[in-house]
């Protein structure tokens, strides 16, 4: 078969520790579909060391402490890049891997130049430790809250990196826990992180240097503030991006100019938003939106924008107006936020001019709203 370190040049990142009993014979295989071949030796104390210093054709990087898988692919995957190839495939060098899926990856990546391709296991195959399968459901879980994707499988260690997009990055994380933090912060880079199916054998002279309770530990630490920053960064500055002024006139452009509903439909919509989003159920408007939006037949996407009026900005001014309108259906002096005020009788009728208020309030602005929208749109889409 054609060797993969064609353009795009592609080479194979093999990390190893103490796997003198499989290395050679992965190798071996690796080298029918691959010439360009990476093995880091992370500190091996039985015979690798000396296993790999006998053997043509590879590059090698050798220390003598170990310090971890994620230590070893990043420079495996710095060397990579430093000789020049577009992307790395990293595969584990316990013989749990099958070299004749390497043109699976790089077919796909010939599809989706760019990507970053995690081999999917069969989590269900015969001989696929409960463990693993535990952990890896474990870890998809989480890499769906942190970034929004859902993959298969998140933990395999045969890969495919696209070294363009690695350039720049500094990780934090040395051991196994690398190749959850690599796959989550490419994902926030906008990098396409996608599976492709691939093989797996668990031999019976493998090597495993997994520790349950140590890694299981250091990627639970790093999950926990993965999902803070995903909360607090990623998943804002999404939001912002959404929220640019050409993407807003797309998306209102596909939902109202090249709607098929009528005028009178989308502007109920957009009226029923602004109700939604003023009436008091502060924390449930959205929900309650999009659900009563189905059940109503009405146009979701604009409902759920229009209930948007509740931003931050607005909401002094929509609890204000509340209650000025509120003091004119249930009586009482208009509202003065002073300390004189806080009394029960004042908090009491306070909540009382709230609540009728906002209710109030959100009618006339879904009625002036469904108006103005519709005459606008008549306007609007007349001349198209």
């Amino acid at each position: 078969m054609q060797s993969t370190s064609q353009s795009p040049r592609i080479c194979v990142v093999m990390p190893t520790y103490n796997n003198a009993r499989t290395i050679g014979r992965v190798i071996d295989d690796v080298r029918r579909f691959c010439a360009d071949i990476i093995v880091v030796n992370d500190g091996s104390t039985d015979g690798t060391a000396s296993l790999l210093e006998g053997t043509p054709g590879i590059t090698l990087i050798a220390y003598r402490r170990n310090r971890g898988k994620g230590h070893a692919l990043k420079l495996g995957l710095r060397r990579a890049a430093d000789m020049g190839f577009d992307y790395a495939i990293s595969i584990d060098s316990d013989g749990q891997h099958f070299a004749d899926d390497i043109p699976v990856f790089v077919d796909a990546i010939g599809r989706h130049p760019g990507s970053l391709l995690i081999g999917a296991r069969n989590l269900e195959a015969q001989g696929m430790p409960g463990g693993n399968t535990f952990a890896n459901r474990f870890s998809n879980f989480w890499f769906k809250v942190e970034t929004g994707i859902t993959l298969a499988d998140t933990q395999s260690g045969y890969r495919l990196y696209p070294l363009h997009r690695l350039r720049g990055m500094k990780f934090f994380t040395p051991r196994y826990e690398f190749e959850v933090e690599v796959i989550v912060r490419m994902a926030w880079r906008g990098v396409r992180v996608a599976n492709v199916p691939v093989k797996v054998v668990y031999p019976a002279d493998r090597v495993s240097h997994f520790r349950p309770l140590r890694d299981f530990t250091r990627i639970s630490i790093l999950n926990t503030f993965l999902v803070l920053a995903a909360l607090l960064t990623y998943y804002p500055l999404c939001l912002v991006r959404a929220l640019r002024p050409d993407n807003v006139r797309r998306w209102v452009r596909r939902h109202t100019v090249d709607s098929t509903e009528s005028n009178l439909r989308l502007a109920a919509a957009m009226g029923f938003g602004v109700f939604m989003g003023i009436v008091p159920i502060w924390g449930y408007q959205m929900i309650a939106a999009v659900a009563l939006a189905h059940l109503l037949r009405l146009n979701k996407a604009m409902v759920l924008l229009f209930s948007n009026v509740s931003i931050p900005p607005m909401i002094p001014l929509i609890v204000y107006g509340s209650l000025c309108t509120g003091s004119l259906i249930v009586g009482g002096a208009r509202p003065a936020f002073s300390p004189d005020s806080l009394t029960p009788e004042g908090v009491g009728t306070g909540v009382l001019q709230y609540v009728a208020g906002a209710v109030a309030l959100a009618a006339l602005s879904a009625v002036a709203v469904t108006l103005a929208s519709w005459l606008l749109l008549a306007v609007f889409r007349r001349r198209r």
